[in-house]
């Protein structure tokens, strides 16, 4: 890696969603070139950025990928030279539904297309109900991609509560893990930020983490508070829980000199313990 690209601007776009899904890809049209005129090379939006977020929604709004949300992506990327993260979709394929991430280069080409593996079922009494799995089917694959900056690893948001898979992400190179999420309003106080600094300091990574903008009235209430936490569990760029953009410069050097300076990548004891994905 040359010395020019040990640093490069990072975008998280929390965005407003609305039920209507052109108002959402318009939108991200405009946030996305905003984000890429500031110096953005790497630009993520959030969890469902093309459709409300709930299970009576995820079939309604289903697209097959490529598509048109994807479409527009594809395009968004290639007009601003940028490699974009597209947040996720519900996608339909083969009569079953899908929490999607893809990810498209500075060409406009497709780099990957990842499904959420771990499906969002929880019950905490009298706060929040909510399973996935009424709906959507997990994936079963996982994912990075590479940038001329770095390896990138993809998780979709309850994704985020499985250390394991960050632990992959990190043994196969990966300096920046990315979670579209959209935590709720007793989860997210509880944990979002927490977890973000876990993943961060275990793995010695920057993580990001893209929510949706909060929003009242809607039957699935998103946290917000889109975040960059660097190696050593700092927290460098926070929203609120309104609509913005975020910035940060992810620095490689910084990455390398917190790996050297507390080793435990190098002293993990593999003879011992070892955390290995099955397609390995």
């Amino acid at each position: 890696m040359s010395a020019a690209a040990t640093k490069f601007r990072l975008a998280l776009i929390q965005l407003t969603v609305s039920p209507l899904k052109a108002s959402n890809l318009s939108k991200v049209r405009t946030l996305v070139k905003e984000a890429a005129l500031k110096g953005a090379k790497v630009v993520a939006l959030p969890e469902c950025y093309n459709s409300p977020y709930g299970t009576n929604y995820f079939p309604e709004y289903a697209e097959k990928i490529p598509g048109e949300s994807t479409q527009v992506l594809s395009e968004v990327a290639k007009d601003n030279g940028i490699h974009l993260i597209g947040g996720s979709i519900p996608e339909e394929d083969g009569g079953k539904f899908y929490n999607t991430c893809t990810v498209f280069a500075p060409n406009g080409s497709m780099l990957m297309k990842y499904r959420k593996i771990h499906l969002f079922d929880i019950d905490v009494p009298g706060k929040i109900c909510f399973r996935e799995s009424k709906t959507l089917s997990p994936g079963n694959t996982l994912c990075t991609f590479d940038m001329p900056y770095c390896k990138v690893g993809i998780g979709i948001c309850y994704d985020m509560r499985f250390a394991e898979l960050a632990q992959i992400y990190t043994k196969r190179g990966c300096q920046l893990l990315v979670y579209p999420g959209a935590f709720n309003m007793t989860t997210g106080p509880a944990h979002w930020e927490l977890l973000q600094r876990a993943r961060a300091v275990d793995n010695q990574v920057y993580v990001a983490t893209v929510s949706p903008a909060r929003n009242e009235n809607d039957s699935y209430v998103a946290w917000g508070h889109s975040s960059v936490v660097n190696p050593w569990g700092e927290v460098v760029a926070k929203a609120g829980h309104d609509e913005t953009i975020v910035y940060a410069d992810i620095d490689l050097n910084y990455l390398s000199d917190i790996r050297e300076q507390i080793p435990v990548l190098k002293q993990k004891r593999h003879d011992l313990y070892n955390v290995q994905a099955m397609q390995d």
